[in-house]
C-alpha cells in the first residue's frame, strides 16, 4: 500500500451527497446542521435498471403482487404475524436470559444454528443499515418504490458511519484530530457519543444504536478507522490523504469480510462462487448506477430477524460484582430504567459494553451460536420497544412490521420469482400452514397464500425446507448474493474495481482476515480488553 498509485484515492467519499433525512428518531435531534446542509447525490437514471440509485426500486418490475391490497388480506397478515402466532418461536421468557441460553428446552421452536456465530446478526445488521433507510413509506399503504428516497447510499460505503465526512459532518469527528471519528466514553469501555440529557447517539443513522451489539459494531468501526489513520501517518501519507486513505483501508477490509466471510454465511459458498464466476443474472445496474431493490430491503435480507436469539450473554464480567451481564434482547421491563435490564440502546452505564468472544469466535470456548434462518422468530422481537423503530409506530410486533411491507412495495409472490429464476418453487403442501390465512383473507384458488407467498416469509420457509435452516435458500440466496456483489461491483471505489487481487494489509494482513482480525486491529478484543480492565473482561 505504498505505491503513489494508492496513495491517490477517490475523493468520491469527501464528496459523496448525504441524502436529507426526515423522521429518524431521536438519534436525528443532535445530528442537525450538518448533514442535512451536505452535497446533493448527483446519480444518473440507469438504461438498465428501473430507478435512479436515490430511490429504491425493482429487480423484477413486471411481476404482479402477491396479493391485491384489501382490509382482509392486511387483517390475516397481522393475524399471521401477532404474538403467539404461526411465526412465534414461544421462547419461554419468563425463565430469564441466562436459561434462555444454557436450557435448550426453553426454545424447543428455535433451534441453534451451528454454523453461525452469534455476531453473524449483527454485521447483517450493520450492512443493512450501511445501504438502506426507507423513512417516507408507510406500512401497508401501497407506495411506488421509484418515488421513495433510499436515506442511505446504495453502496457499502461506510456513510454509517462516516457522514458526509470531517468537513460536512464535522460534529462526528474528533475536535482536536479532524481525521479520527469522535469515541464517547462513560462506561467500561467506548461507546458513541450521546447528547446531554437524552443519550441520543450523536452518529448519521440512529438504529445503530437499537442494541448494545449494533452500537459496539458502530464504535469498533470508528476505532479500526483511527487505527488506520495512525498507519496511514505511519507510512508517509500527510494531509487530506491521510483520512483518504483512512477510509479506503477501513471501507476495503469490510467489503472483504462481506465478500469472504458473512456472504459465504447468509447464502452458502457456492452461491458466492456462482455469482463472481458467472456473473449476475437478475441485479444488472451498471457502474456507479446500484441501487436498493424493495425485494431485497423488504423482504429477502430481513431474513437476518429470524437469526435473533431472545437473550444474549453482552460480556463476562461486566456486572458490579464482576460477573457476566445477561440481558433479553428486547425486555419491556427496561423501558424506564437508566440501566435497562435488556440489551437495548440508547443507555450509558459501566457494563454496557461488548465482550466479543460471544459473538465471533476467538478460539477461547465462549462463543454462542444464532438461531436458523426459518419460520419462527424470537418471542422477544415481537414486542419492541418504541425506542427501536426508526418511526417509532406500532405495530410493535416485528413480523407484523416485515409483513406489511410486502403490501407497502407490492412484492411479488415467492413463487413467482422462483418461476423467473428457473428454480423448482414450494408447492402448496409445504406452506399448507397458511391455509387459514388465506381464508381469513377470503382468497381463492392461486391467490391463495399457500401459491402466491408474501416473500418475506416464503424466504425463511426456502431456508428452513431447503437449506436445513443453516443458510438461504435459492430465491433467497440469489437476491442477497447478487444485491450484496452487485452494490460493490458498481462502485468505482471497491477493492474489486480498483484492484481485484487486493487481500488486507492491517492486523493479520492476508487472505485469512475475518472479523476477530478486524475487531484485534480495533483494539476491542477480548485480549485487549482484559489489558486495559482485567477485572471486568
Amino acid at each position: 500500500m505504498s505505491t503513489t498509485e494508492e496513495k491517490t484515492t477517490s475523493s468520491r467519499y469527501s464528496r459523496r451527497g448525504f441524502l436529507k433525512r426526515a423522521g429518524v428518531g431521536a438519534g436525528a435531534v443532535a445530528m442537525s446542521g450538518g448533514l442535512t446542509a451536505a452535497f446533493a447525490p448527483q446519480a444518473a437514471r440507469s438504461a438498465t435498471v428501473s430507478t435512479s440509485p436515490t430511490t429504491f426500486g425493482r429487480i423484477f418490475p413486471s411481476l404482479p403482487p402477491f396479493a391485491q391490497p384489501s382490509a382482509d388480506v392486511q387483517a390475516a397478515l397481522l393475524e399471521l404475524g401477532k404474538p403467539g402466532g404461526l411465526l412465534d418461536a414461544k421462547d419461554d421468557l419468563s425463565k430469564g436470559p441466562v436459561l434462555l441460553i444454557t436450557d435448550l428446552s426453553l426454545s424447543a421452536n428455535n433451534r441453534n444454528n451451528p454454523t453461525h456465530t452469534a455476531g453473524t446478526t449483527f454485521m447483517g445488521q450493520f450492512v443493512d443499515h450501511d445501504i438502506t433507510f426507507d423513512t417516507t413509506s408507510k406500512l401497508g399503504v401501497t407506495t411506488d418504490p421509484g418515488t421513495s428516497p433510499n436515506a442511505r447510499t446504495p453502496s457499502l460505503d461506510l456513510d454509517s458511519v462516516y457522514g458526509a465526512g470531517p468537513v460536512a459532518s464535522a460534529q462526528l469527528y474528533d475536535p482536536s484530530d479532524h481525521d479520527k471519528l469522535a469515541i464517547g466514553f462513560g462506561g467500561l469501555f467506548e461507546d458513541h457519543q450521546r447528547a446531554e440529557g437524552s443519550n441520543a447517539a450523536i452518529i448519521p443513522d440512529p438504529r445503530n444504536d437499537e442494541n448494545m451489539m449494533i452500537a459496539g459494531l458502530h464504535c469498533a468501526f470508528m476505532l479500526f478507522h483511527n487505527k488506520a489513520v495512525d498507519w496511514a501517518r505511519d507510512n508517509g501519507y500527510t494531509g487530506a490523504a491521510t483520512f483518504e486513505q483512512a477510509r479506503q483501508l477501513t471501507t476495503w477490509h469490510y467489503h472483504w469480510m462481506v465478500l469472504k466471510e458473512f456472504l459465504p454465511l447468509f447464502v452458502g459458498q457456492a452461491m458466492v462462487d456462482d455469482v463472481l464466476k458467472n456473473g449476475r443474472r437478475f441485479y444488472k445496474p451498471r457502474m456507479r448506477e446500484g441501487f436498493m431493490p424493495v425485494e431485497f430491503q423488504a423482504a429477502a435480507y430481513r431474513f437476518g430477524h429470524s437469526m435473533v436469539r431472545p437473550s444474549y450473554r453482552a460480556n463476562l464480567k461486566g456486572n458490579a460484582d464482576g460477573g457476566p451481564f445477561f440481558g433479553m434482547v428486547f425486555d419491556p421491563a427496561g423501558e424506564p430504567q437508566t440501566d435497562p435490564v435488556d440489551l437495548r440502546g440508547g443507555a450509558r452505564a459501566p457494563r454496557r459494553f461488548i465482550g466479543w468472544q460471544t459473538f465471533f469466535d476467538f478460539g477461547d470456548g465462549n462463543i454462542k451460536p444464532n438461531k436458523q434462518i426459518d419460520t419462527k422468530i424470537s418471542t422477544a422481537l415481537f414486542n419492541l420497544p418504541l425506542g427501536a423503530i426508526a418511526s417509532h409506530d406500532t405495530p410493535q410486533s416485528l413480523p407484523q412490521r416485515n409483513l406489511l411491507r410486502q403490501l407497502t412495495w407490492s412484492l411479488p409472490s415467492g413463487q413467482k420469482i422462483a418461476d423467473a429464476m428457473n428454480v423448482d418453487r414450494l408447492g402448496p403442501i409445504e406452506l399448507a400452514e397458511l391455509g387459514p390465512y388465506s381464508d381469513m383473507a377470503k382468497l381463492q384458488g392461486s391467490a391463495r397464500f399457500e401459491k402466491s407467498t408474501p416473500l418475506w416469509y416464503y424466504v425463511l420457509k426456502e431456508a428452513e425446507l431447503r437449506a436445513g435452516g443453516l443458510t438461504l435458500g435459492p430465491v433467497g440466496g440469489r437476491i442477497v448474493a447478487e444485491v450484496l456483489i452487485g452494490l460493490i461491483q458498481s462502485d468505482p471505489s471497491s477493492y474489486l474495481v480498483q484492484k481485484p487481487k487486493w487481500t488486507p494489509t492491517l492486523g493479520r494482513a492476508g487472505s485469512s482476515f475475518r472479523m476477530k482480525d478486524f475487531l484485534t486491529f480495533a483494539g476491542v478484543d477480548p485480549a485487549s480488553r482484559h489489558a486495559a480492565n482485567p477485572d471486568h473482561a
